[in-house]
């Protein structure tokens, strides 16, 4: 039933107090949060001992009286942070879209996106004619040099076919911008899609090709031609495959960064004309380029000499409709929605539209509706108590640098010079981006994603030259989730990610904020800066070999240990990738660490008071399980494992904890228990 505007308002009402959006400055004292209030005691399965499984000891009942919506890939405190911030832009953009505001104003951009986006009859009339212009540009090619025209003009459009590339800080001299190219043209999640063996990824193949098949007859192509359509993708992506690199290859900085002249890449590639490409994307005189992997790029040249043209337009109709399949009418959203969203992560029923489209508007133009949702739903309380938090995580980190036995002073010194210069960027930005010269209109939701992108691609293209602008943020304020950033040496923290659902703010005691915010939030990112990866760079953001031979050594045979104990894990029949995960496994690990150590500073954990029957030491791990409270389709966590380098939620709780101390003694793990790792395995980092 769709809502109306008193309902919306009604439920914005709750959401706000469901979220706990009136904030204060100080955490609750000990017993002033009732139990019926209290996450950590509601969520509990007190049926599953805590050394036996830890995640089902602290989320179990959750999980077992929330089952997973049938239109979602998976459900949990995200889901919860995300629906009630659905209501809330909701208002925001219908508010704009009835404002009739004049052209070029935040109001009209937000309310015609919307409203465009929610005209669904007018979408259903339009069909397929929003690519008729690009299908044309298409059909007209009749050369090479006419291809790769086309290739960089869909590069500038946001739909990057043959590779990626984007503008970004030199990781060797990070003051500078650059153009940075890297692995890309497959639609696949990853490349072990194209190339794995075994029967489940195979049969996700034949499912692809079927799909790939499906899109083709829909644009009119006679099931004769859709075939040889499909034929010609499969050969050029799955050639792409073949020589990209693994998730655990692209963990390797150094392996993955070739700086090249333009004479240089010429050499490389001499069919590819970059010169040619980058005059369609827009770009000046270019002298030097990043390449993330050259094999990759000498495999591209390769295609482009021998695939024939037929096969090319081929795969640049499929880069097309693949691309904006979702803002076109229903026969193409739908058989979009059956391969991504059932056949790849299990989900039966498509969301309502609304939330389409308000997804799409936040990818597109998030900050624009950011600026209003900060005004409305987050007062300067907000980021004055979450600013005080990450100083304090902070504060605990230079404590143990200073104290881990396993560095040297010379070491220590260049990682405390580091953490020192690390940004902190929280709840919102101070400067907001500036969109005046976007087109946003409501005669095609499929041309507003197309004028977004190619606004977002010249807005990052027109910094090449230009100093590092430090005032941007990459994610909005109302997103759930944080960012580590490793040339502009910052950590990103917005509003959301300190967001706890059915917990108003001012009852969070000491043990819950220091851990669900402290530790899986602003612990997790600034250990990113000293991770596998981060630990690369200096404290300029540069690659650099700052660590002393022998520190390095310790560092690695600790890291090894803990991709050793997640490669032992088995999720859905698929061991988990210990080496590509690990970056953020470390992350996970020194949070839980970080947060800890900053917890113990607090009256809370000085006084040892239980509150609801529960330590602040058991308060403290339960807080940080709740962090990742959820469950995902057994398909989304078989996706998930092929092509992502996070693991998923239960590990990313039991995998870290087994390896602290303090959570054996809070919970008294015991040997036997499956919790308990003896300890010439555990891990200890940062």
């Amino acid at each position: 039933m769709p809502l109306t505007s008193d309902s919306i308002r009604m439920s914005l009402r709750l959401a706000v107090a469901y979220l706990g959006l009136t904030t204060t400055s100080v955490a609750a004292p000990a017993g002033t949060l009732p139990a019926e209030l209290d996450p950590l005691v509601r969520n509990r399965d007190t049926t599953t001992s805590p050394g036996a499984d830890f995640f089902q000891y602290a989320s179990g009942k959750w999980l077992k009286d929330n089952p997973i919506p049938p239109a979602e890939r998976g459900w949990g405190l995200g889901n919860l942070v995300r629906d009630a911030n659905y209501l809330q832009m909701r208002e925001i953009c219908e508010s704009a879209a009835r404002s009739n505001a004049a052209r070029g104003t935040r109001e009209q951009q937000v309310g015609d996106f919307w409203a465009a986006g929610m005209d669904s009859v007018a979408i259903a009339k339009q069909g397929a004619a929003p690519l008729k212009p690009y299908l044309a540009q298409i059909a007209a090619i009749r050369t090479r040099t006419e291809l790769l025209e086309i290739v960089g003009s869909f590069q500038a459009l946001g739909l990057p076919p043959l590779y990626s590339l984007y503008v970004g800080q030199d990781e060797r001299n990070s003051e500078k911008y650059i153009i940075k190219l890297v692995q890309g043209g497959i639609q696949l999640p990853d490349r072990d899609y194209y190339v794995s063996k075994d029967s489940s990824t195979t049969h996700t193949r034949n499912k692809y090709r079927r799909h790939v098949a499906a899109m083709f007859r829909l644009l009119g192509e006679t099931p004769a031609v859709a075939r040889a359509s499909r034929a010609a993708v499969m050969r050029i992506e799955t050639a792409l495959a073949l020589r990209s690199r693994t998730l655990e290859e692209l963990n390797d900085p150094y392996a993955n960064y070739h700086k090249l002249s333009l004479a240089e890449l010429g050499a490389l590639t001499p069919a590819l004309d970059w010169r040619t490409q980058l005059a369609k994307m827009g770009f000046g005189a270019v002298d030097s380029v990043v390449v993330g992997q050259p094999e990759f790029f000498a495999q591209a040249d390769s295609l482009i000499r021998t695939v024939p043209l037929a096969g090319w337009k081929a795969y640049l109709r499929w880069i097309l409709i693949d691309g904006l399949a979702n803002r076109l009418s229903v026969p193409f959203e739908r058989e979009a929605f059956h391969f991504d969203g059932t056949i790849m992560s299990g989900t039966p029923v498509m969301r309502p539209r609304w939330k389409r489209v308000m997804d799409a508007e936040e990818a597109a133009i998030g900050e624009l509706m950011g600026k209003v949702w900060v005004s409305k739903y987050c007062p300067p309380a907000t980021k004055e108590r979450y600013t005080k938090l990450t100083a304090d995580i902070i504060g605990a980190y230079r404590e143990r640098i200073a104290a881990l036995p396993w560095m040297s002073e010379a070491t220590k010194t260049r990682a405390l010079a580091k953490l020192n210069k690390i940004e902190r960027k929280v709840a919102y930005p101070d400067h907001w981006r500036d969109y005046s010269a976007l087109t946003l209109d409501r005669g095609s939701y499929a041309a507003n994603q197309l004028r977004a992108n190619a606004w977002s691609f010249a807005h990052e293209a027109s910094k090449l030259g230009k100093p590092i602008d430090r005032t941007e943020w990459d994610m909005t304020p109302q997103t759930w989730n944080a960012y580590y950033d490793g040339s502009k040496l910052e950590i990103v923290l917005p509003a959301a990610a300190f967001m706890l659902p059915g917990l108003p703010d001012s009852l969070v005691d000491d043990a819950i904020l220091y851990s669900y915010a402290g530790a899986s939030t602003i612990g997790h990112e600034i250990t990113h800066g000293f991770d596998d990866e981060g630990r690369m760079s200096d404290e300029f953001g540069n690659l650099n070999p700052w660590w002393t031979e022998r520190d390095s050594v310790q560092f690695s045979a600790r890291a090894k240990l803990l991709a050793e104990q997640f490669d032992q894990y088995v999720v859905v029949g698929k061991h988990v990738r210990g080496l590509a995960t690990l970056g953020e496994n470390i992350a996970d690990l020194g949070g839980v660490v970080l947060g800890y150590q900053a917890f113990r500073q607090t009256e809370q954990f000085k006084q040892g008071e239980k509150i609801n029957g529960l330590t602040p030491e058991q308060r403290y791990f339960l807080g940080y399980a709740l962090a990742w409270l959820g469950a995902r389709r057994p398909e989304s966590l078989a996706r998930q494992i092929m092509s992502d380098v996070h693991a998923p939620e239960k590990l990313r709780v039991n995998g870290p904890l087994a390896n602290i101390p303090e959570f054996y003694r809070a919970f008294g793990i015991k040997p036997g228990d499956p919790m308990w790792r003896a300890d010439d395995v555990r891990v200890s980092i940062w």
